[in-house]
């Protein structure tokens, strides 16, 4: 399997690390976004939305979108729950990190430490909505050890990638004490 990501994307790595914690053997084709990498016509032809991550699998046969990757390589793992509610609360976690937390907190990230944008001049409605995204984790966390059950799970993966870096992006991680504590916990769970 081949693994085209930037080192610098939360839902790249997410891929990357899921992969290394189920011990999937993977080629990883580092693929710049900032390069223009993803536009080239090659490129195109493997994902025509020009976005990374993508796996092309030893058949050849290519998948995208970071959630549907890593939800394809952890079939059968315990990094999804086998209790249908407990697995429909991971889909749940899942969908509110690309609609709710990547939108604000990886573009505030991106803006600022790529773009070289003032975190200041950011539109507030990221920042806002940022802040938001950072309190409900922090809410949820302040009540359990991990997002889902009691042990890490691919919920917990996908949102710890743009989480980490959120000062990178103009937030303060210190004002989510829980956050942190469970940044850690993900950190150690995978070895970071």
């Amino acid at each position: 399997m081949r693994i085209y990501g930037d080192s610098i994307s939360g839902n790249c790595l997410k891929v990357k690390w899921t992969a290394d914690l189920l011990g999937r053997d993977y080629q990883w084709i580092e693929t710049s976004v900032l390069a223009a990498e993803t536009r080239t016509p090659d490129y195109l032809a493997m994902n025509p939305a020009g976005q990374v991550p993508i796996v092309v699998f030893a058949d050849g046969r290519p998948l995208a979108q970071s959630n549907a990757i890593i939800l394809h390589l952890a079939e059968g793992s315990a990094l999804i729950p086998a209790d249908a509610y407990d697995r429909a609360k991971m889909f749940e976690w899942l969908f509110w990190e690309q609609y709710s937390h990547e939108p604000y907190v990886a573009v505030a990230r991106f803006q600022v430490h790529y773009l070289g944008k003032p975190a200041s001049a950011l539109e507030p409605k990221i920042v806002e909505r940022g802040k938001g995204a950072l309190k409900l984790l922090d809410d949820e966390l302040a009540k359990r050890d991990w997002l889902v059950g009691d042990a890490l799970t691919l919920a917990d993966i996908a949102l710890v990638a743009y989480t980490r870096v959120a000062e990178e992006g103009g937030f303060t991680l210190a004002d989510y004490p829980a956050v942190v504590r469970w940044i850690a916990r993900v950190e150690k769970a995978l070895g970071l």
